[in-house]
């Protein structure tokens, strides 16, 4: 059995945990943009489909960006990812969150100015 000064040690980590988890924030990141949204890329260069698992990943996408920080970062990494990828079609894009039945704050593609979504 454990000594009572590890078990009050331990009481109070789990504390701590239970006290503080709630209001640790998943921060989004270009890699997990990136991932979500690995499935339109057909869609993004040919407008076919979108496909289950494309609508999906910008779901999940919205799902992880509650905050406006996470709005707006994840809007500055599509914007960089547009530009990378030579192959996108900009209407194509525009569109995707409606056909995927997601609305989403402010517009879509490489001219949104990210530092207006809130």
């Amino acid at each position: 059995m454990a000594s009572a000064p590890t078990l009050k040690l331990l009481c109070a980590f789990i504390l701590s945990i239970v006290v503080f988890a709630p209001h640790a924030e998943a921060a989004i990141n270009c890699g997990l943009v990136s991932q979500s949204l690995a499935a339109c890329l057909g869609f993004l260069e040919n407008g076919q489909g979108p496909n289950a698992a494309c609508c999906n990943g910008v779901k999940t996408l919205r799902n992880l960006t509650p905050t406006t920080q996470d709005k707006r970062t994840a809007c500055r990494c599509m914007k960089s990812a547009a530009s990378a990828i030579p192959g996108i079609n900009h209407k194509y894009s525009a569109a995707l969150p409606g056909k995927c039945g997601v609305s989403i704050p402010g517009p879509v593609g490489p001219q949104a100015d990210c530092s207006q979504i809130h």
